[in-house]
C-alpha cells in the first residue's frame, strides 16, 4: 500500500471513531490530526476540508464493499452486505447522513445497490427475452433509487426490521415484480424464476 493511501485511510478512521462520539459539524482538522498524531500539513495535502475527507472515506468504504460482493450470484449477499455494513456503523452512517444530507449519501449506496440490482434485471432480461432493454434499464434505476430509500428509512429506524426481514420484504417486492413482468410479456414458462433463484 503507498503511503499516501495509508495515511488517508489513516485519517479516514479517524474520522469514523470521532463521528461516533460527535456531529461532523464540530470535528475539526485540528482535532483529526492530533489523534492521527500527523501534522496539519499533512492532512492538506491530501483532503481539502473535513467534507472532502468525509466524501472520500465513503467512496473507499462502497469500493471495499463492492469488492466484497463482486462474485456473489445472488443479489441478496449483496444486499446484505450493505445492511450489515450499515448496522455496524449505523452511528457513523447516520451523522454522515445529517451532515451530508439524503442527496449525497445517497450517491454512497447508488452504485452499489445500482450493481447488485442490474444483475438481477439482466437475468430476467436473459430468461426473458421478451422485455425490451430499455424498460429494464429504467426497471434497474426504478428499483434501485427505491431500495436506497428504504435502505435509509430502516437505518433511521422507520422500519423496524432486522436485516433478514429487510432482504425477504425486498426479495418480496423484487419477485413480485418479476410474475407481474411475466404475466405482461405473456412467458408462461418458469425458467425466469428458476435462473435467478427466487
Amino acid at each position: 500500500m503507498k503511503k499516501s493511501e495509508k495515511t488517508k485511510r489513516q485519517l479516514a478512521s479517524v474520522l469514523k471513531d470521532l463521528m461516533v462520539l460527535k456531529p461532523l459539524e464540530k470535528i475539526s482538522i485540528q482535532e483529526v490530526m492530533e489523534k492521527a498524531q500527523l501534522n496539519r500539513q499533512t492532512f492538506y495535502y491530501h483532503f481539502e476540508d473535513i467534507y472532502d475527507l468525509l466524501k472520500w472515506t465513503l467512496e473507499r468504504e462502497a469500493i471495499e464493499l463492492l469488492d466484497d460482493y463482486k462474485d456473489e450470484s445472488l443479489w441478496q449477499e449483496g444486499y446484505r452486505d450493505i445492511l450489515l455494513y450499515l448496522e455496524k456503523n449505523r452511528a457513523f452512517a447516520l451523522n454522515a447522513i445529517n451532515s451530508m444530507g439524503h442527496e449525497h449519501f445517497n450517491r454512497f449506496f447508488h452504485q452499489e445497490i445500482y450493481s447488485i440490482i442490474e444483475d438481477f434485471v439482466k437475468q430476467i432480461a436473459e430468461m426473458c427475452q421478451e422485455v425490451e432493454k430499455k424498460y429494464m434499464s429504467f426497471v434497474t434505476h426504478f428499483f434501485t433509487v427505491s431500495i436506497t430509500a428504504v435502505t435509509i428509512s430502516w437505518l433511521q429506524g422507520e422500519l423496524d426490521f432486522s436485516v433478514e426481514e429487510l432482504i425477504q420484504m425486498v426479495d418480496r417486492f423484487l419477485s413480485d415484480h418479476l410474475e407481474g413482468t411475466k404475466t405482461l410479456y405473456g412467458v408462461n414458462n418458469t425458467s425466469c424464476l428458476k435462473a435467478i433463484d427466487i
